[in-house]
């Protein structure tokens, strides 16, 4: 049964050559003709033989990402919407900033985790990602930036879906995009984004890649973080802050916070308190996130509470920035594009 070539990472091609008596660093002519000369056809690889031509072509084939739907911003942010070979739809967004091209990636049709005020979890999980989808969204981006003598500098896992969800086709994708012979693209220009799946968080302080650890935090006590975040009943923010203590222990890395700033819910001086002294005793970063309305119940706090909010945590000697607002004449939440498509359809 054939597999998409985007599927193997180098070490996982490989074994695959070792397995039908092949020297392994065919693994490797493989990767730079598929990622650094963008080769589409086996025949096209003139360094192999016509035999060994063939029993890639029996093996492997090269899929591809339709795009049904571009959003453009004004600020040059383009969000994507993909249709997969099954026919379900997934949304990627392209950010251009000041140190370069950043790519925000999709790791499953839907998403479980039922935040309240996510609008990907407006549709469950339909499946994970396959490893090939995932790179295809960073490769079909990377391929029209080649155009402009432009490339894609950053990663970050954060779109619909919870990365450690599907960890094992995750982990594959960061390999191929980090391979120096793959999309070279550097293990501390990517980010991985998880809500708090707490085994998953200990699993991945042993993954070798110096990849950026961020957290859906949100909210700062339990109370609050268990009604408007499921997981949160499954893993608390104790044992939450345990197992990030351990991540920095083993990775001496940085672990980033995400706080989005929620009007009249988590965005008083009372809140910022209980953030700081959550993250006091840690290596924190914390990225507060004006709220991208999506039709529901909520709304993003107000200029002045979030500069106090902002405010506050500088002046106590954290590490802070509010983050500058992307894509905001779009369909800017994530998954709010593709949420939009299916009612369209329905």
């Amino acid at each position: 049964m054939q597999t998409s070539i985007y599927n193997y990472a180098k070490d996982q091609l490989e074994q695959y050559f070792l397995s039908i008596d092949s020297p392994k660093f065919r693994a490797t002519q493989v990767f730079e003709a598929v990622y650094k000369q963008r080769l589409t056809d086996f025949t096209k690889m003139s360094n192999f033989k016509k035999e060994f031509v063939g029993k890639l072509q029996d093996d492997f084939y090269f899929s591809q990402l339709k795009v049904v739907k571009v959003q453009s911003s004004e600020d040059g942010t383009k969000k994507i919407l993909y249709q997969l070979d099954d026919g379900n739809l997934i949304e990627t967004v392209l950010m251009k900033n000041n140190y370069g091209y950043s790519v925000c990636v999709t790791t499953q049709v839907g998403c479980n985790m039922g935040c309240a005020f996510c609008a990907s979890g407006l549709t469950k999980r339909v499946r994970n990602l396959e490893t090939a989808e995932m790179v295809l969204q960073v490769l079909t981006i990377d391929n029209c930036l080649r155009e402009q003598n432009e490339r894609v500098s950053h990663v970050v896992i954060m779109g619909i879906g919870e990365p450690f969800d599907n960890y094992d086709n995750v982990l594959s994708f960061i390999k191929i995009i980090n391979d120096g012979k793959g999309l070279e693209i550097g293990s501390r220009h990517i980010t991985l984004s998880t809500c708090g799946i707490i085994p998953k968080i200990y699993q991945f302080s042993e993954f070798p890649l110096q990849v950026n650890l961020a957290v859906s935090l949100h909210f700062a006590t339990d109370e609050k973080r268990s009604q408007y975040m499921k997981i949160n009943r499954s893993y608390n923010l104790t044992e939450l802050k345990k197992a990030l203590q351990y991540y920095f222990a083993k990775t001496k890395r940085r672990i980033t916070f995400e706080y989005i700033l929620l009007d009249g819910i988590n965005d008083s001086l009372e809140d910022a308190k209980l953030l700081l002294d959550y993250v006091r005793d840690m290596n924190a970063y914390i990225n507060l996130i004006p709220y991208n309305e999506t039709g529901k119940q909520f709304k993003r706090s107000k200029d002045g509470r979030s500069r106090s909010f902002f405010d506050f945590l500088m002046k106590n000697k954290l590490q802070v920035t509010l983050r500058r607002e992307q894509g905001h004449d779009i369909d800017a939440a994530c998954g709010q594009l593709r949420v939009k498509e299916l009612l369209c359809k329905d």
